[in-house]
């Protein structure tokens, strides 16, 4: 009988600091995260400096109560992997430091970890991947379509040229006058059955897969802006609901005519837009229709979290793809082939 792989996974490349253990790449055995969304709230969006304090208070706690709760040692653990990039630089870089610290202690394995094959690998802790496959990638950076032909490989066919969709819904709930984060809020309104605005859908040229909704974005404002002027009720159900079924439509479009296209097998959603209510039915009820199975993370692994970083940094570890001491934060990190 073959040991299992015990992979320890740390997570802080914005405002979450977790930590995470997982057992050979697809059972959370714990799973813990500290967020700073009230910390931020109040500023309308992540602050930098914040962020990497907060890092530097909960990172040790995380990474304590994280074995606490697997009931393990240090000494059970085979590797310990962390985002590398993309993200905040101070962050990242306190996340890394401490599992730089705590592999040397330990005598353990560093992998470094891509964001967002972590955020694909979120899909992995919920069912096994079939190949080749499409991931539809979602946050406030990122918003891309991405193809796998097996586990590593990945070919970008789609992103977004402007603001991803994470990042728009977060500013047309700003001119709203909602929270931080936005996303939740609109994603609320836009279930409370009122008549949608007509808004524009951005499909950019014939056969693109990129995405762009800084149009869209400054289509709402500028509806919000004239109907100030001259008087009007403005309802936020309305914006919102309508704001968001522009992005729904062009996002399920898109990956539903890559997934004809590249015939893949399944495909996953990622992310943290990917918890929008609105956009998990569309894909939900697109691929069922269609006859292509269609996996979407529970809501707790959609947003950022450290299972998701262990979850890939495991299939990392398998193919030999360990990380040097001399490790640094890549802000600008992008999604390479694991070979």
């Amino acid at each position: 009988m073959t040991k299992d792989q015990i992979i320890l996974g740390i997570e802080t490349s914005c405002d979450e600091t977790a930590a995470s253990i997982v057992r050979n790449g697809c059972e959370i055995v714990s799973n813990v995260v500290a967020s700073q969304i009230e910390s931020h709230k109040r500023f309308g969006g992540v602050v930098p400096e914040i962020a990497s304090r907060h890092h530097v208070e909960q990172v040790t706690i995380v990474i304590e109560e994280a074995l606490k709760q697997a009931n393990m040692e240090p000494s059970d653990l085979d590797a310990v992997a962390v985002t590398e990039g993309p993200g905040l630089v101070g962050a990242l870089l306190i996340g890394i430091n401490a599992a730089k610290a705590f592999a040397f202690a330990n005598r353990l394995p560093l992998v470094g970890v891509h964001h967002i094959a972590g955020h694909i690998y979120a899909n992995q802790l919920t069912e096994l991947m079939q190949f080749p496959l499409l991931a539809l990638v979602v946050s406030g950076g990122h918003t891309e379509i991405v193809l796998m032909p097996e586990h590593g490989t990945f070919e970008l066919i789609g992103e977004t040229r402007d603001d991803a969709a994470g990042e728009a819904y977060d500013k047309v709930a700003r001119v709203l006058k909602l929270p931080y984060p936005g996303g939740p809020h609109i994603d609320r309104l836009a279930h409370e059955g009122v008549e949608p605005i007509a808004f524009p859908r951005i499909w950019l040229e014939e056969g693109s897969y990129d995405f762009s909704f800084s149009g869209l974005k400054s289509s709402v404002i500028n509806y919000m802006h004239n109907a100030e002027q001259r008087g009007e009720e403005i309802k936020p159900q309305a914006v919102a609901a309508g704001f968001q079924d522009s992005v729904v439509e062009v996002l399920t479009a898109k990956t539903l005519r890559a997934a004809k296209q590249y015939k893949v097998k399944q495909v996953i959603a990622a992310g943290g837009v990917s918890a929008n209510k609105g956009l998990r039915k569309s894909l939900e009820d697109t691929f069922e229709k269609e006859g292509i199975p269609f996996t979407v993370p529970p809501l707790f692994l959609c947003t950022d979290n450290a299972a998701m970083i262990a979850a890939a940094g495991s299939v990392m570890f398998e193919k030999g793809l360990i990380s040097s001491m001399s490790m640094n934060g890549n802000p600008g990190m992008t999604l390479f082939d694991w070979k």
